[in-house]
């Protein structure tokens, strides 16, 4: 079987070009693969679609998601709670467009994603501008709207409104697990698994920092949160608090 360990968190991300799609797993600050967001940031790569549940606080010295708005490397930003002064900032400046995505249903297109889904039904954001069109997605110079989200499919089941979502397929994703081994499953800590399995399932390329790696041999089957073929490159990182 492959080793999927590398030397550093440079080496994982080598692949990442400007202009790529990223899932990044998390929850507020818990379950940020910060250290690969760090080196991500050391290199010259901008213009990303950015996937993730929120964008950081817009803190001085802040590291994770809000150093990317910060730094201006995101062009697109498909999220549920965008609360980043950084971000605000280049979204009325017309510098980052905004896709605005319910917490669950932003769950449910990274699993219909990994899951070789061709999208789905749900209620919610029915009958709102997410759904019905209207959203602005980018604004210009002067605040001139741009762009607004296309209208939506909606069906009648049951009676009740349902809206069609697309699944997510990023170019990568970016995840933080708490336990390795060299084949790539992975252990996550209580609610750091939040997002950071969908993420995986759902990228075509997945890196992982990991606070230990197995070097024994394997995970437990029992103990495997995220199995190995969803991950392509595993990097250990001593994470300093954010």
């Amino acid at each position: 079987m492959i080793d999927k360990i590398r030397p550093s968190a440079a080496a994982s991300l080598a692949g990442i070009r400007s202009g790529a799609s990223i899932a990044i797993g998390g929850f507020g600050q818990t379950g940020v693969p910060v250290d690969l967001i760090d080196a991500l940031c050391d290199r010259d790569v901008r213009e990303l679609h950015i996937i993730a549940n929120n964008g950081g606080r817009g803190l001085p010295g802040e590291r994770g998601i809000g150093r990317l708005f910060k730094e201006d490397r995101v062009r697109r930003f498909s999220c549920s709670f965008p609360i980043n002064p950084s971000f605000f900032k280049r979204y009325f400046a017309g510098d980052v467009e905004i896709e605005l995505v319910p917490q669950g249903t932003l769950a449910e297109r990274l699993r219909a994603g990994g899951s070789g889904l061709g999208g789905f039904y749900t209620p919610t954001a029915a009958g709102t501008l997410l759904a019905d069109g209207g959203f602005v997605v980018r604004y210009g110079e002067g605040g001139v709207v741009q762009e607004t989200l296309t209208k939506k499919e909606v069906r009648v089941i049951d009676g009740r409104n349902y809206v069609f979502e697309s699944p997510l397929r990023p170019d990568f994703a970016l995840v933080k697990a708490n336990l390795a081994d060299r084949y790539g499953n992975l252990r996550f800590r209580l609610g750091a698994r939040n997002f950071n399995p969908l993420a995986a399932m759902a990228a075509r390329t997945t890196i992982a920092q990991t606070d230990q790696i197995e070097h024994s041999g394997s995970l437990p089957p029992d103990d495997i949160h995220l199995p190995g073929p969803f991950v392509d490159h595993v990097v250990e990182t001593v994470e300093e608090p954010v």
